[in-house]
């Protein structure tokens, strides 16, 4: 990764607190990035619904966040991580509609359309890791 990261801090997101702790946190350094209300509310939408997905489908994990500098560039990064059952077919779950729980089935695919860079590491028995990028326009 080029550039630098700044203000690192991680949470665990074992429980449905968590999840508000998340969201609380995604709006402080939204904030702090300067993001205008509707980028806020992007970033903090798909942060929520990634630490939801932290917790329902992976069982609980963590979300590090910081605040990043690259090629000119000022943003938040968000990497999301379980140690759970991992993703068997990530077409299928980046798909609009489709739902592995009783939700919406707009998590990943959602999530993705928020934020300016969405990157997703899973591997079925291993977990995953979806790392996302607001840059602040």
């Amino acid at each position: 990764m080029s550039g630098a990261a700044a203000g690192l801090e991680v949470l665990q997101i074992t429980e449905n607190a968590g999840v508000v702790q998340a969201r609380k946190l995604v709006r402080t350094l939204a904030q702090q990035c300067r993001f205008s209300l509707v980028e806020q509310t992007k970033l903090i939408t798909a942060a929520s619904e990634l630490a939801r997905n932290t917790l329902v489908h992976g069982g609980g994990g963590t979300m590090t966040a910081s605040l990043v500098e690259e090629h000119g560039r000022r943003g938040t990064r968000l990497v999301f991580a379980d140690q759970g059952p991992g993703i068997p077919d990530v077409d299928l779950a980046l798909t609009d509609g489709w739902t592995s729980g009783g939700g919406m089935g707009l998590g990943l695919s959602g999530s993705r359309r928020l934020v300016d860079d969405f990157v997703l590491n899973t591997q079925p028995g291993h977990g995953t890791v979806v790392t996302i990028t607001k840059w602040v326009r």
